[in-house]
């Protein structure tokens, strides 16, 4: 049976006969014996292997190089070297799989590009094995945080016709043969589609979460996204992971609260279950890290308002290269601003101006801005965004014809606002930004096995 190599690195006493399979790290041969570095995938830390050149396999070793995959039975031993506990004396040695001479992790250091290029082996490194443990540890750490607080699991479709966002910058899915595709009034006829009309890929899981919340109270999802955004910035990917909870009988306060709760208590989490990967990343990524989590794990996070923000935002002596007038959204460089040097912790910006925001969005009692909110965070900026929707029929038919869409396509949205409309709010988050605010690491397609982006579509 195959030990993992985080079982034996943390055993209490010496064990024997114990069988390890895993990929050579680093060979040094010696006379009389050779040792080996084998890692596993099951943690950062690699085992020594001492190899005895009087096994039967020994000779083996000669066609062994990094990369090699290997099955080696031996005794767990407590090692004389420094920075390990423990090493396995081996008896047996069993090449697996063989690596080519120009097997491309050969030396320790590699660029973010060019690890980008073979995005099939980083994970193999230490930072990018770390990145994906620390990403299933998150992501169990979501599922767990929500099952605790009484939230069902839900699924919500892939395949949509309604564009939750208003935004327009959806993948079209078609059956058609785009080559020989029936065509009406010079363009493809989405009747004459599998569908019977426009089908796309779903930008947001909330419209329908919010039909599941109106039946069971507080639910979540947490699936892939999708956006058709030509752009190439190190925040933005075409395929991404949202997470999105949605709960019925609570407002826009009471959704800042359980956002707060949930952004500590995942953070919280990994720092708990991956010290190890985490140190990786304060180390050799970003050596501000361990503040800027404390900062967010032990401070209460402010609240302002837009119009308070634009205050701050105008009265500060910096430098913007955006505008800050009344009904422009917030960038990057604001949202920053507010966190970093303001605020100096995570602030929550929340009634916006009705004219940025999607129709769903409940109208304040001004009737000029909506009970919306985003929190922003030192070191990312925007992390969350979310807002109290609007229960009221009249007001939501009013905010679909001010934003050009037609009832006839979401009847069954306002069907909720018909029979038995309550209060309800809910909140969005990229799971890429929120390892990207854990790891720090700058660049969304180093926390996402698989980036896909503008003219990129390979692994």
């Amino acid at each position: 049976m195959r030990e993992k190599i985080w079982d034996l690195i943390n055993s209490d006493s010496s064990r024997e006969n114990m069988t390890i399979k895993g990929w050579v790290r680093t060979k040094r041969d010696s006379k009389g014996f050779s040792f080996l570095e084998l890692n596993d995938g099951s943690c950062l830390k690699n085992i020594q292997v001492v190899i005895d050149d009087d096994i039967p396999t020994y000779s083996a070793l000669s066609d062994i190089g990094t990369g090699a995959a290997l099955s080696i039975t031996g005794d767990l031993v407590e090692s004389p070297g420094k920075g390990q506990k423990w090493e396995l004396k081996a008896r047996e040695v069993v090449l697996i799989g063989l690596a080519d001479a120009d097997y491309p992790l050969q030396k320790k250091r590699h660029s973010d590009e060019f690890l980008r290029s073979i995005a099939h082996l980083r994970p193999r490194t230490n930072k990018y094995g770390a990145m994906a443990r620390i990403r299933s540890e998150t992501s169990f750490a979501v599922h767990k945080f929500f099952r605790d607080r009484g939230f069902s699991y839900i699924h919500t479709p892939i395949i949509t016709g309604s564009d939750c966002e208003g935004a327009g910058e959806m993948f079209q899915v078609t059956a058609l043969d785009l080559d020989n595709a029936p065509k009406k009034e010079g363009h493809l006829d989405p009747e004459q589609d599998f569908f019977g009309r426009r089908a796309a890929l779903t930008v947001s899981g909330q419209l329908s979460a919010e039909s599941l919340a109106c039946a069971l109270g507080d639910v979540y999802t947490f699936g892939p996204t999708f956006r058709a955004e030509n752009s190439n910035t190190p925040r933005h990917a075409a395929e991404f992971w949202m997470i999105e909870p949605e709960m019925a009988f609570v407002d826009l306060k009471e959704d800042m609260d359980i956002a707060e709760e949930f952004s500590k208590e995942i953070i919280s989490d990994v720092r708990r279950n991956c010290p190890e990967d985490l140190e990786l990343f304060t180390r050799f990524v970003d050596k501000n890290l361990t503040d800027r989590l404390d900062c967010i794990l032990d401070n209460e996070f402010a609240r302002v308002s837009y119009t308070e923000a634009l205050g701050i935002l105008e009265k500060s002596k910096a430098k913007f290269e955006y505008p800050t007038d009344y009904g422009v959204d917030l960038q990057t460089e604001h949202e920053r601003y507010l966190s970093e040097v303001h605020f100096k912790r995570p602030v929550f910006v929340y009634d916006y101006p009705r004219e940025i925001k999607p129709f769903y969005m409940r109208i304040n009692d001004d009737g000029k801005t909506v009970a919306a909110m985003d929190l922003l965070v030192p070191g990312v900026g925007e992390l969350i965004g979310g807002s109290q929707r609007e229960e009221r029929l009249d007001v939501l038919k009013m905010r679909m014809k001010e934003t050009g869409l037609f009832e006839e396509d979401y009847w069954w949205y306002m069907d909720l606002r018909r029979f038995g409309s309550v209060p309800h709010s809910g909140f969005g988050l990229g799971f890429e930004r929120l390892l990207m605010l854990i790891t720090g690491i700058s660049n969304i397609r180093d926390v996402i096995s698989f980036p896909r982006t503008p003219k990129s579509l390979e692994f």
